[in-house]
Order: C-alpha cells, then sequence, then structure tokens
C-alpha cells in the first residue's frame, strides 16, 4: 500500500508570505518519509461546512506545478478536479505541462464538481447533475484521445474539437493515470469501471468503503473490465495523529480490501503534521518502510 498528503488547506500559517514555504517544507518532509503522492483540492473558495468560504485557497495546476520544482519523487496530482472548471483540451494541456515539468510524475483525477457557490461567484456555468455526468465523461474522452496518437476532431454532445494535438506529449507512458473521485454507485463508479486507472473513496467506514468495491465489481464486468486493473484509494477522513493505533488498523483492514493508496489531511500545521506523520506513525508502517 502506498500512502499520500492531501493538503488541502493554506490558512495556517496566516501571514500568505509564508504559504509557499510552508508547502515546500511538507512536500519535501513527506516524500523523504516514503509518502508517494502529494494532491491538492480543486477549489477556488474554501469549502464551506468545514471552513469559511474565505478563508485562502490556491489554484491547483499552479500549486502543483510549484510542489514539482520542490520534489523529485512524488506523484502530482488534483484530488479531484471540478470538471466543469476548465475546458477538456486546456485541462489536458494543464496536465501533460505538469508532468512534462515534473518528470513525469502528474496523474489526472477528476469528477463532476459541485461547489455551486464558487462556480456562480466565478462565473463558472451551473448545469444540471445530469449535464456534468455527461460533460465528465466527454472530458475523459478527450483526455484520453489528446494523450493518444490520434490528433483528430472530437465531435461531442457539449465539447467539439477540431483536433487534438498536444505537443509535447506526457512524459509517463502510456499516458499520466486517471483516478475518478466520488462514490456514486450508478454514474461515478460506471465511469471508473469504463475509463479510469483508479478510483478514490472517502475513507470514513471501512465496510462502506468494502461496499463500494463490490459495486464497481459489478460494474466491470458490465464493462467486460477486469477489476484488478483499477487501483482503488481512500481519502482517510479521520484526522491520524488522534488516534495513531486506531489508523493503523485501519490500514490494515482497507489493505486486505485491497486498497492501493491512502491519502491523508493535515488537521494541524502542515509542517508539524508531516513531522509528526515522520515520527509517529511512518516507523509503524512496513509498506512504507520496506
Amino acid at each position: 500500500m502506498r500512502f499520500g498528503l492531501h493538503y488541502w488547506n493554506f490558512s495556517t500559517p496566516a501571514d500568505p508570505a509564508a504559504t509557499a514555504p510552508t508547502l515546500a517544507d511538507t512536500a519535501r518532509i513527506v516524500e523523504q518519509a516514503g509518502f508517494s503522492s502529494f494532491t491538492v483540492m480543486d477549489h477556488f473558495f474554501q469549502m464551506e461546512g468545514i471552513a469559511p468560504a474565505e478563508e485562502p485557497m490556491l489554484e491547483a495546476y499552479t500549486t502543483l506545478g510549484y510542489v514539482a520544482a520542490k520534489t523529485e519523487r512524488m506523484t502530482l496530482g488534483v484530488l479531484v478536479t471540478g470538471v466543469m472548471y476548465r475546458y477538456p483540451g486546456i485541462l489536458a494541456k494543464a496536465v501533460t505541462t505538469l508532468d512534462v515539468l515534473s518528470g513525469g510524475r502528474a496523474r489526472l483525477g477528476i469528477g463532476a464538481s459541485w461547489y455551486e457557490r464558487e462556480q456562480r461567484g466565478l462565473g463558472v456555468p451551473v448545469v444540471s447533475v445530469t449535464e456534468r455526468f455527461e460533460r465528465l465523461e466527454e472530458t475523459l474522452r478527450i483526455c484520453l484521445q489528446m494523450w493518444s496518437d490520434d490528433n483528430g476532431p472530437f465531435e461531442g454532445k457539449h465539447y467539439q474539437l477540431t483536433e487534438t494535438l498536444c505537443s509535447p506529449p506526457p512524459l509517463r507512458r502510456p499516458r499520466p493515470p486517471i483516478m475518478i473521485g466520488g462514490d456514486g454507485e450508478r454514474k461515478t463508479l460506471r465511469l471508473v469501471a469504463r475509463y479510469a486507472d483508479s478510483c478514490n473513496l472517502f475513507g470514513g467506514d471501512v465496510a462502506e468503503v468494502a461496499r463500494k468495491l463490490d459495486v464497481l465489481r459489478g460494474h466491470c464486468e458490465t464493462e467486460s473490465r477486469d477489476y484488478a486493473t483499477i487501483e482503488p484509494t481512500v481519502l482517510y477522513v479521520r484526522p491520524v495523529l488522534a488516534d495513531v493505533d486506531s489508523f493503523l488498523a485501519d490500514v490494515e483492514r482497507y489493505a486486505e480490501l485491497g486498497i492501493a493508496e491512502i491519502q491523508v489531511m493535515p488537521d494541524r500545521h502542515p509542517v508539524e503534521f508531516a513531522e509528526q506523520l515522520a515520527e509517529r506513525v511512518v516507523p509503524r508502517i512496513p509498506a512504507v518502510n520496506s
């Protein structure tokens, strides 16, 4: 099993001048500790319900470009890109740019998007859930075409591209891996079975994750997809450092389910969190130390 850090909050430290060095230090510490991935959210306002919308939030791909220059090994991605926030061809180009500049370390994380306040606030079109999923599927098809040898047109219901040229191509071969985030059983997991290399589920309850994986297996059968070719991942939503023993017990249970990666989230100053992970958690995880 692999581990990743999901950097979701830019409010600590409060001084914006300290944001960049804090981000860099945190990424370097977890990379040195053996973490395999580093992700950020694709939001422009902080998520209401977790913190005030007015709290600081950085644009995702600019942030990852900075992290790419400060790290050497970790996979970099957005957990997850909102499909409405960028035209598909531009999104493919952004991920390709990150991949080239990071030495082949980018992955595309994508979902249907949901946060209407930031969309309305910044002038992003708000459409129905049905249309968001239609656009998500077209976006996946466009990215796959742009990362192939086919530079021809794409004609969809929502997007029309006269040519899908992407030069330079990604360094990652055969292309950057695609992760679809969300655990909707009828649409999201079906798209995972049809298009994705990995899925990302909310890790609040191990039994519920197991049930979602069973749903995914069913979609794989329908799509004639080998379930074993999909890497399931989990965003661990509980505070890791509050009860390390409980976290490690969950890690074992997720490993038994075949979870390939667990992302954890800072619940305090990010550098302190990374240091505590390296000191109190990582030495007790055989997968990180092997």
